[in-house]
């Protein structure tokens, strides 16, 4: 089924926390005063610390800045949503437990724990790492990349189900890129009841869309020197038919 990769790895969890935090643009949330939905008032600092650019007589500020410093006063929370449609599109969550200081015209956010959770589970984001990690290098591209891959080319996407174990993609209806980064690509392969995610990985990382399109043109390659899965010559045969 064509060459195996010998480049396995994923972004560590920080990375990966980091990397929802830079792409979200929404963010929930939740203190005493209760929980609010906002839109493009947030922004990252270096290190990783949130800043808030509340309306002044946001009810929820004043409630935050008055709750007892040190403590856990406010929950943030940031969706990681899929650029592609495809069902069940957060592909993450990371929460963020905390307390909020004034700090130069805005609510700078001092974390205390912070939680990803992701298909595969939840997990305690190292507050160290957090703060030292850098989001990949692609996710501000990424959901121009996947919809453009998705929308203008259709047939490379079923090309790269060649490198799929057939076993994946039994009773597959529908295969769609759900995520890239600098390691792979994850495909969303649909079937009539549930789903699944599979991961193709790449040679080597890339640090920048111009690699990216390197990475990708080897794993064309290797899909073209591979069998069609069966699975899906029957689906194209029985929809012809």
């Amino acid at each position: 089924m064509g060459d195996r990769h010998s480049w396995t790895a994923a972004p560590a969890t920080a990375q990966r926390a980091r990397s929802v935090l830079a792409a979200a643009w929404s963010c929930a949330v939740t203190a005493e005063g209760g929980r609010e939905e906002f839109i493009g008032v947030h922004t990252v600092a270096e290190d990783g610390r949130v800043l808030l650019h509340l309306p002044d007589d946001s009810t929820l500020a004043a409630a935050a800045i008055c709750a007892p410093r040190g403590e856990p006063s406010a929950v943030l929370e940031f969706a990681d949503v899929a650029p592609v449609p495809v069902r069940h599109r957060i592909r993450a969550r990371l929460w963020m437990a905390g307390w909020f200081a004034p700090e130069e015209g805005h609510l700078a956010f001092h974390t205390t724990r912070a939680v990803l959770r992701e298909p595969g589970g939840a997990v305690v984001v190292d507050l160290d790492e957090f703060a030292v990690a850098e989001p990949d290098p692609l996710v501000l591209a990424e959901a121009q990349l996947l919809t453009h891959l998705a929308d203008a080319h259709p047939d490379a996407v079923e090309r790269l189900t060649r490198l799929v174990e057939p076993d994946s993609l039994h009773g597959a209806v529908r295969v769609q890129p759900l995520a890239v980064d600098r390691h792979g690509l994850t495909l969303r392969i649909e079937r009539a009841r549930g789903h699944g995610d599979v991961r193709l990985p790449f040679h080597r990382p890339a640090d920048n869309v111009g690699q990216l399109t390197e990475r990708m043109h080897v794993l064309l390659t290797q899909a073209s020197s591979a069998s069609c899965p069966r699975a899906l010559q029957r689906q194209r045969t029985e929809g012809d038919g």
